[in-house]
């Protein structure tokens, strides 16, 4: 029996829907491109630059822009997202997997975020300054991302010496908004250099990572000792 050849209504949605699939991978695939044109003109004219120097430097119009983001801010946020997934946490990743000793491990991840907000001054200035709401909860993410990891890693070796690692999430939240605000404040200046920096900064959590492990990370030990500035033979 011959069957009958299939309705064109029942063919419309498929090619409806191909079409739909084929644009959609289209602007992801034009975004993405747009971005890393907009991080190599911000490194080339600084962060100050507008959405009329970003598609003059990429070679697009500004209305092509417009076409794949909403405004200024979906381009930033785009833009700290980019930073954050393919520079910053790659490397922060890396630097807190190594096989180091304590302190070593500490001043190696310090470095690392450090060095890399240094290398990339210009597009970290730019996304701090043009910071929307979308854009913040991207910068909020990575910190908390960053600071995940680290209550890990602490955690991780509290427990190996027996210690109390109750505080590893608050510690590390500390840890990492401290270095953040830091370098912020230290990129925006310059006012020492990015060694003195990186030593400030190893003290200051080392400090505090020796003055846990003497009590074995409990607060009641901590709260019951005497807490001078100095030890008794540097009084």
């Amino acid at each position: 029996m011959p069957t009958s050849p299939p309705d064109a209504t029942d063919t419309q949605p498929t090619k409806q829907d191909g079409r739909k699939r084929r644009w959609h991978e289209h602007k992801i695939a034009r975004r993405e491109e747009l971005v890393e044109g907009t991080i190599k003109a911000i490194r080339t004219r600084g962060h100050e630059i507008g959405m009329d120097e970003i598609a003059a430097e990429i070679g697009v119009s500004k209305t092509v822009l417009y076409r794949y983001f909403t405004d200024k801010n979906d381009l930033t946020t785009a833009t700290m997202m980019r930073y954050v997934e393919t520079v910053l946490a790659p490397r922060i990743y890396a630097a807190v997997s190594e096989d180091l000793d304590e302190y070593d491990l500490t001043r190696v991840a310090i470095r690392t975020y450090v060095e890399t907000v240094a290398e990339d001054p210009e597009v970290y200035l730019y996304i701090m300054s043009n910071s929307s709401s979308a854009s913040r909860d991207v910068v909020a993410d990575s910190e908390r991302m960053i600071a995940e990891l680290v209550a890990a890693v602490l955690g991780e070796r509290l427990r190996l010496l027996e210690m109390d690692s109750g505080g590893s999430v608050p510690w590390a939240y500390g840890i990492v908004g401290a270095i953040q605000l830091a370098t912020h404040w230290w990129i925006s200046n310059k006012s020492m250099t990015e060694e003195d920096l990186v030593d400030y900064l190893t003290m200051m959590v080392w400090g505090g990572i020796t003055g846990i492990a003497q009590v074995s990370g409990s607060p009641g030990r901590f709260k019951s000792r005497p807490h001078p500035l100095l030890p008794d033979d540097e009084s």
